[in-house]
């Protein structure tokens, strides 16, 4: 760096660029070497900001693990009939991955290879755990469908939401991001919800 330029990358900023890299090329697959030349800094420069690149992915999957964890807390997630609260909590999941896209992706695609990924996999199954506990709740008032074991509705919940990294794309806008969680409730819930 030339004498005088001063490191502009924030924690957060270098945080965006080390999720990027590690989507593209995989965590495994990326060294500091990688990531120093993606942010255009030198590797002594990214050790100011982290220990390593394992505390930068520590912080890009807990990033994405707090928003979901947060849904939970929300009081349209705790009080209520379990098939409203889980309504609100499908829908919230949707709208942290469609706001936090690049840290859930990296979630999404974590395979337990390191004490990290390991942690954040326990973490993923803990929430899905909640969550589809919320559809047997629902499932025993009778407000889902009973020909549907609950395990599977579960899985296929999930997947539809989780293969959203795959294909959205933000239109800057914010617009399709409502369109998304609606569309995503609309069809979940009118599959699920249990004849009147």
């Amino acid at each position: 760096m030339p004498p005088g330029k001063r490191d502009t990358y924030t924690p957060d900023s270098l945080l965006a660029v080390a999720v990027g890299v590690f989507i593209e090329r995989g965590y495994d697959g990326t060294s500091m070497e990688h990531l120093s030349k993606a942010a255009g800094i030198s590797k002594s420069s990214i050790y100011h900001h982290v220990a390593g690149k394992e505390e930068l992915l520590r912080r890009a999957v807990s990033r994405a693990i707090d928003g979901l964890f947060a849904i939970l807390e929300e009081e349209h997630a705790r009080v209520g009939r379990p098939v409203e609260r889980l309504e609100h909590v499908t829908r919230r999941m949707v709208e942290v991955l469609t706001d936090e896209l690049p840290y859930v992706t990296l979630l999404l695609r974590v395979r337990g290879n390191t004490p990290t990924e390991r942690w954040a996999l326990e973490r993923r199954r803990d929430f899905d755990h909640q969550v589809a506990e919320l559809l047997k709740a629902a499932a025993a008032d009778g407000d889902v469908r009973g020909d549907i074991e609950v395990r599977l509705a579960t899985r296929l919940v999930f997947g539809m939401i989780n293969s959203i990294v795959e294909w959205y794309r933000p239109d800057g806008r914010g617009s399709g991001d409502r369109e998304v969680a609606d569309a995503v409730v609309r069809m979940v819930f009118e599959g699920l919800r249990a004849e009147p």
